[in-house]
């Protein structure tokens, strides 16, 4: 047989209520904190001819023994015939009360609960409230207690005011979906000079009727009878459908019945409708249940708002957060080497942490490049730093083959480091370029680092592969603003330099000696 449980989402139905006792019959009460409020008596009309002296309101905490309230024990307390009023009540009101009139005492429990202070309600305090679609909708402000201390009324809806009366304001139509929300009529009084205001919130909700078809089907011999069971006292929505028997090659019959159910109410929920059947074999049932989903309510709007405001500033805090680590990415990583003394050169087995190429022709129109490359590079880099660099002229022997010398110190440095300027390229610096290219692009075993020490317009000298890189790893030198230890070129050369250890023996704000731009 196949059967199944059906799952209905509805919506919580019920009628829109607005009478209201101005008695206080509930034996447990909760009142939100800060505003007006009271608890009277139900008196029958023999108990009004009782003098007022024989009526006595007492207070009782926990374990402790009964107070006496009156007036004269706190200025927020009054007495009206039959009442005791809290102008306003307090969450260090919450506890027992009592009521003596002769021989007789009423008792109520009376919890104070706190504000809610980010809303124009507190949740706690909220009536749920239903009408299905189409069906008249009524909502009423009135407070017959205080009716006559009141001096306005405003109603709202999800926190936003709608209406606003000097008595009260209601709303009458036919519901639609968009009706549903939060309403909350909010009374304004004074009392004693003072301003106070009193709330009532009601959550309404439109309900929409629903048809649902349960169907039972069955393999059944010729004799076997399908049929549904049920009786939840209320029937009249609820129809069978003419049972369908088909013929199946095996000699049997597929019978299916479906039971329909029309503008599903609540007493159709939570209800088990039962298929059966019977057979020689004995009997066989299923039952389906229609059951509630959780309430898909709207978010409240005043919840909504908050949230999207939280949502945005995150966004704004992170990106902002991104640019800054974008922005100071170099700082950032050099701080991180210097904090956690990163040292990358101890297991590697290379001599050198850069192999300097320069042009070694130190003509009049080159000399400060010359200059550059074999003193200021040194200094700074060497000194001051701690790393080791390879300049040709100064550590290369004479008399010695120059190419597989070249190649031979190339491959034991971390770093090529490539001073560019307009004359650069000879056959001895090409061959530098070339061989380091190879153990950069093939070998994959050392890192290319360019400065632009002179302005260069045209790379057509270059290598169409060192030309890849030179949008990443270019250094331009500003002789006015790259003297400083502390200045941008040199934290950026020592970000593509090879983490290492440095204890600086110097002012970080030593300036160099000048060296202008040609």
């Amino acid at each position: 047989m196949n059967c199944r449980e059906l799952t209905l989402t509805l919506w919580v139905l019920i009628f829109v209520s607005t009478t209201e006792s101005s008695c206080t019959s509930r034996p447990h009460i909760t009142a939100v904190e800060g505003e007006p409020f009271y608890l009277k008596y139900c008196s029958s009309s023999h108990e009004h001819k009782i003098e007022a002296n024989t009526r006595r309101w007492q207070k009782s905490s926990g374990s402790q023994k009964r107070v006496e309230l009156n007036p004269s024990s706190s200025p927020r307390i009054g007495l009206q015939d039959h009442a005791l009023e809290f102008w306003p009540v307090e969450l260090n009101d919450t506890g027992s009360y009592f009521f003596q009139m002769g021989n007789h005492t009423q008792e109520w429990n009376l919890s104070v609960i706190r504000r809610n202070k980010h809303s124009c309600f507190t949740e706690k305090q909220v009536t749920s409230k239903a009408v299905r679609v189409k069906k008249f909708l009524q909502v009423t402000c009135e407070n017959s207690y205080y009716q006559k201390l009141v001096n306005s009324t405003s109603l709202y809806k999800n926190c936003k005011k709608l209406l606003e009366h000097k008595e009260n304001p209601m709303i009458k139509k036919n519901a639609e979906f968009e009706d549903q929300g939060y309403y909350s009529c909010v009374h304004f009084l004074h009392h004693n000079g003072k301003l106070f205001n009193i709330t009532k919130t009601f959550n309404i909700t439109i309900l929409g009727g629903k048809d649902v078809s349960l169907n039972c089907s069955a393999l059944l011999n010729q004799k076997d009878i399908l049929y549904w069971m049920y009786d939840n006292g209320s029937d009249l929505n609820v129809h069978e459908e003419k049972e369908i028997r088909i013929m199946t090659s095996e000699g049997k019959w597929h019978a299916s019945k479906a039971l329909r159910i029309e503008n599903i109410a609540e007493h159709n929920l939570n209800f088990a409708y039962n298929c059966t059947v019977t057979s020689t074999g004995g009997t066989d049932t299923k039952s389906f249940i229609l059951v509630r989903k959780a309430d898909m309510a709207d978010i409240p709007g005043h919840i909504f708002t908050r949230g999207m405001i939280v949502a945005v500033l995150t966004l704004v805090a992170v990106v902002c957060l991104v640019t800054m680590c974008v922005i100071y990415r170099v700082d950032l990583v050099l701080f991180y080497r210097h904090l956690m003394r990163r040292d990358e050169t101890l297991t590697d087995g290379k001599m050198y942490d850069a192999f300097v190429s320069y042009l070694k022709e130190c003509q009049p129109e080159n000399g400060e490049e010359h200059t550059f490359a074999v003193e200021i590079l040194p200094r700074v880099l060497e000194k001051h730093f701690g790393y080791k660099l390879c300049i040709f002229e100064r550590d290369v022997v004479p008399g010695g083959a120059v190419v597989d010398e070249i190649h031979s110190l190339i491959e034991k440095s971390r770093r090529l480091i490539i001073v560019l300027s307009k004359s650069f390229m000879s056959n001895e610096v090409r061959y530098e370029l070339e061989s380091g290219l190879h153990e950069a692009l093939v070998e994959r075993k050392i890192k290319i680092i360019l400065i632009e020490f002179a302005p260069v317009t045209d790379f057509t000298f270059l290598p169409q592969s060192l030309k890849l890189l030179k949008s990443h790893r270019v250094l331009k030198w500003k002789a006015k603003h790259s003297l400083s230890y502390n200045s941008r070129f040199w934290k950026n050369l020592l970000y593509l330099m090879p983490a290492k250890t440095v204890k600086s023996s110097r002012d970080e704000l030593e300036v160099l000696p000048v060296v202008s731009e040609p």
